[in-house]
């Protein structure tokens, strides 16, 4: 079994996944009297139909035990789905590039410094939350509409991922 490398999250290497929401190294421009420092369009939120609404929801998500055997991903065909930490604790990220199924080989982990959320591009496959702490809360921001918006595909014995954090 394939343990995963744990790699930082930086925009560059999550880039073929989505978006990497954070304000370190990135462009604003000041609003409210010059009082605010506005970071402009960090992500965009994608909906496949036009009756697709976009929505705020927060996930209040508990650890699994590590390490973690990565049995399934699962991807949102009909739109993205983004992940801001609010209690500003690091969390994993387990991803794997659009395609009819996730390839094992290409499966990728990160590790966000609590200060990073992600926006997953439509029909990415990724592992759903991995908070590191007991228990943590993150603003999701997601489409609602008509339709199936996700899919799970699971591995067989064989092709299954070894998450370890402290490997």
């Amino acid at each position: 079994m394939r343990t995963l490398k744990i790699e930082p999250l930086t925009k560059e290497a999550f880039a073929p996944f989505g978006d990497v929401i954070e304000t370190d190294g990135s462009e604003y421009f000041m609003i409210n009297n010059g009082s605010t420092r506005r970071y402009h369009k960090l992500a965009t939120v994608e909906t496949a139909q036009p009756d697709d609404k976009a929505i705020i929801s927060i996930f209040s998500a508990e650890s699994l035990e590590m390490p973690l055997r990565i049995r399934m991903l699962e991807r949102h065909p009909q739109g993205s789905q983004a992940f801001i930490p609010l209690l500003g604790n690091p969390f994993l990220v387990v991803v794997a590039p659009v395609g009819d199924v996730p390839v094992p080989g290409l499966v990728r982990a990160f590790i966000s410094n609590g200060r990073q959320g992600v926006n997953y591009h439509r029909g990415v496959w990724h592992h759903p939350v991995l908070t590191i702490e007991k228990r943590d809360d993150f603003l999701v921001v997601d489409r609602s509409g008509s339709g199936n918006n996700c899919d799970e595909h699971y591995f067989t014995e064989d092709e299954q991922l070894l998450l370890a954090p402290n490997h």
